[in-house]
């Protein structure tokens, strides 16, 4: 009986006091004088768009004209994103290059793709349920306003000033990581959208999306768009430039496997940079390299340990018109088993769907296949019998792909070791999932603007929102806070901390709960 009172929950309610109404909390109990439950009963505050708002400390609250709420806005969660603005120095910096409303006017916008996205006619909405309201009450936010700023970002400079501030300020010699998405939209009146390479797998004109990241911040520093036809191995070259053009000069560039060919490795040395890249098996002496290593690539002298995981690691060296780069060639045993699983299984569930499908009359049967195979296509013979297909497996095409697996050349022209050559190399999905984000949490997807400045103003906006995300979650992180809280979850805990304004001008912030407490703290901040 004892046990069961002590688990159950305390319970809310509103009471209604002189046609107020005020929120309790009961918390069960028992008595075993009367043999009942009984109930202990704690004023929690006034009903303010269902919240409890404390706005007296002392008794049961009455009619008192002082204490009665105007309004209640979402406080907690913009706490961090502000520390955020402060210590990047992006407000700083935004005062540079535009006027006191326009700046307040882009990191209102900012803010809400991480807090709330929405389309441009439902900002004020939002913003006028933000304490951001009670110090800029006459923002212009309706669509138009907004619209007409975000054009007049995206015929300026201010994207590219404020870039070479901020890389100049964080004095970025490090690491950097660059890679490229495609961000696709339904407009059919913007010059830079065209149909390419979708990794999104979407049939839509599209531009291609570039970030570099800074590895040591944990933020995007500089970003830049591209028709959508640009292949991701053509973008290199500019990229290098407007690199160097911001001041950054002793750096080592990360890059992914598109980038991998002759003419940017030719690049990249004539340019004397120090680079981490994975090798394609496009290029022939890349082929030849790792046919020779495989000969003795298991030899015990090759031998290491990485992440408590055994790692054959065999240096290699690659040519470049008559410039050696360094490199390394890694077989590794772990990831080659779980390369094997995900090919052999969807080979398996591949070859079955192709042999259920059927050729649509009118369409040919070559079309249809590739379509359904992808990138598969080859591992596979068929023929069609009647109106579907006959599917073999090409037993050689899957032997050379299975010899392949596990097994990767990182070149390097760089002062890194073969261990810090493949960390950061691995710590490449920092920037992918950086993407992510930008597609799924800040939704910058599908574009939805009309006129090309527009859109470069609005993909400003979403840079500055992904450098306060990702900061953020890097905070998060060394605060070790992502055990328990997903980057959502913390902000809509934090949410629930108030600014009240009262009907004499007077604001108050609601009281903070322990749980709220324990957030801000362990972030270093303080409501």
């Amino acid at each position: 009986m004892c046990l069961y009172y002590k688990q159950m929950k305390p319970r809310r309610r509103i009471k209604k006091i002189n046609g107020l109404e005020y929120w309790y909390e009961d918390t069960p109990y028992y008595n075993p004088e009367k043999k009942q439950t009984r109930y202990h009963s704690t004023y929690l505050g006034k009903n303010v768009n269902g919240v409890p708002v404390k706005v007296r400390t002392e008794g049961i609250p009455g009619p008192s004209i002082s204490a009665v709420p105007k309004e209640a806005y979402t406080y907690g969660n913009l706490i961090p994103l502000q520390k955020i603005i402060q210590d990047l120095h992006i407000d700083e910096y935004l005062s540079h290059l535009a006027s006191a409303s326009e700046k307040e006017t882009i990191l209102a916008l900012a803010i809400n793709r991480i807090l709330h996205p929405v389309s441009m006619h439902l900002v004020s909405t939002w913003y006028e349920e933000s304490s951001l309201y009670l110090a800029n009450p006459k923002l212009r936010l309706s669509s138009q306003p907004l619209s007409n700023l975000l054009s007049a970002i995206g015929n300026s400079g201010v994207p590219e000033e404020f870039m070479r501030l901020l890389i100049q300020s964080l004095g970025t010699d490090a690491t950097l990581i660059y890679d490229i998405t495609s961000l696709s939209s339904y407009s059919k009146l913007i010059s830079l959208l065209e149909y390419g390479y979708n990794r999104d797998g979407l049939d839509l004109p599209q531009i291609n999306f570039s970030l570099v990241l800074d590895t040591n911040q944990a933020i995007p520093v500089m970003y830049d768009i591209y028709q959508g036809s640009i292949v991701d191995v053509v973008t290199l070259k500019n990229t290098v430039k407007k690199i160097r053009s911001m001041g950054i000069r002793d750096y080592t560039l990360v890059l992914d496997r598109g980038f991998f060919s002759q003419g940017n490795l030719e690049e990249l040395v004539r340019e004397d940079l120090s680079f981490v890249i994975p090798a394609s098996m496009a290029l022939k002496q890349v082929k030849e390299i790792l046919t020779e290593a495989q000969r003795d690539l298991e030899s015990p002298q090759y031998l290491q340990k990485y992440q408590e995981d055994p790692i054959f690691v065999k240096p290699i060296v690659f040519s470049v018109n008559g410039t050696e780069i360094a490199g390394f060639c890694y077989y590794d045993l772990k990831r080659e088993q779980n390369e094997r699983n995900l090919f052999y299984i969807h080979l398996h569930d591949l070859k079955q769907k192709l042999e259920s499908l059927k050729v649509p009359r009118g369409r040919r049967p070559d079309d249809v296949f590739k379509e359904c195979a992808g990138t598969f296509a080859n591992y596979f013979s068929w023929r069609v019998e009647g109106d579907q297909f006959v599917v073999e497996i090409r037993n050689n095409a899957v032997a050379q792909r299975i010899n392949r697996m596990g097994k990767q050349i990182i070149l390097s022209r760089s002062p890194l070791d073969w261990r810090e050559c493949l960390t950061v190399y691995r710590e490449r999905d920092c920037i992918e999932k950086a993407f992510r984000t930008l597609k799924q949490d800040i939704q910058v997807m599908p574009l939805n603007v009309k006129k090309e400045s527009t859109l470069r103003g609005f993909l400003f906006v979403t840079f500055l929102s992904l450098i306060l995300r990702m900061r953020l979650l890097k905070l998060m992180k060394d605060a070790s806070l992502l055990d328990e809280y997903t980057l959502e979850g913390l902000l809509m805990e934090l949410s629930k901390i108030k600014k009240v304004q009262l009907v004499t001008g007077e604001t108050i912030t609601t009281e903070i709960s322990k749980k709220q407490r324990t957030i801000l703290d362990a972030l270093g901040l303080c409501a």
